[in-house]
């Protein structure tokens, strides 16, 4: 796993957008076709704005799947998953190819049907970011570092639901479901590449958790630490409270590896 520290989310955006066409381009080139994992999010919005902006993607030979949605929500609230991707991703790029999950269909047939989808072949890259938790997707802590399953039925702790009120998603807690549709941490380990785009202050104490504590299912995102191809994106903010040897040598992963 490779760290790079950046001045500002927007210049995080632009490198971690440019590691990301560079793979989607890549795969196109090799096998015909691009797959993907989309992640969602407040922290996701800059870096999905320099991604669709970039020429030279053949998004019409990308097939893209993205790592959770709401259980019981549908597609037209304004915190659906499946909306944000249509809206930020989807019509921008013209991507046809896609495996939505339809938070108001029965979970555990979405689940079979996308999972069937999943296992056709390696997913080429995936985006993900980190939670105010720690979480990994919906992979709240203490998260299953064991299943094999690629799509997991959970309920999110208060903390992740805390998150989604903080950006703005919902009007009320009450309001912010209590299940959802996630992508195993398995499954999202099995991608060939990861990009994991982490800015802002409000992510420093997971970032700090994950990425010098422990590995362990109580800071789910620090399994990306074992995975042979991950890059992790921060900002200043996000990376305020690491130690200042990572911190350091971050700055010289953004100088010297792009």
């Amino acid at each position: 796993m490779v760290l790079k520290l950046f001045d500002d989310k927007r210049a995080l955006a632009t490198a971690a957008a440019e590691q990301a066409a560079t793979a989607i381009r890549r795969a196109v080139m090799d096998h015909g076709k691009a797959r993907i994992i989309a992640a969602t999010g407040a922290s996701q919005f800059e870096f999905l704005e320099a991604l669709t902006s970039l020429p030279g993607i053949d998004w019409k030979q990308v097939e893209m799947f993205h790592l959770d949605e709401y259980i019981g929500l549908p597609a037209s609230h304004p915190a659906s998953f499946s909306k944000y991707l249509q809206e930020r991703l989807i019509r921008k790029t013209g991507i046809t190819h896609h495996h939505l999950l339809n938070g108001e269909e029965n979970p555990a047939e979405v689940i079979r049907h996308t999972s069937r989808a999943l296992q056709e072949a390696p997913v080429d890259v995936a985006f993900v970011g980190v939670g105010e938790n720690g979480h990994l997707a919906f992979n709240d802590p203490p998260a299953d570092f064991e299943t094999e399953e690629e799509y997991l039925m959970v309920t999110l702790d208060e903390d992740c639901r805390r998150q989604q009120l903080g950006e703005g998603w919902f009007p009320t807690l009450d309001d912010v479901p209590r299940r959802a549709i996630s992508m195993s941490v398995r499954q999202i380990l099995k991608a060939k590449e990861i990009i994991c785009i982490v800015p802002d202050a409000r992510k420093a104490k997971a970032v700090k958790s994950c990425f010098e504590g422990a590995i362990s299912p109580l800071a789910p995102a620090s399994i990306l630490r074992t995975h042979p191809n991950t890059t992790v994106y921060l900002d200043q903010h996000s990376a305020a409270l690491l130690d200042p040897a990572v911190t350091r040598s971050a700055e010289q992963n953004r100088k010297y590896r792009n």
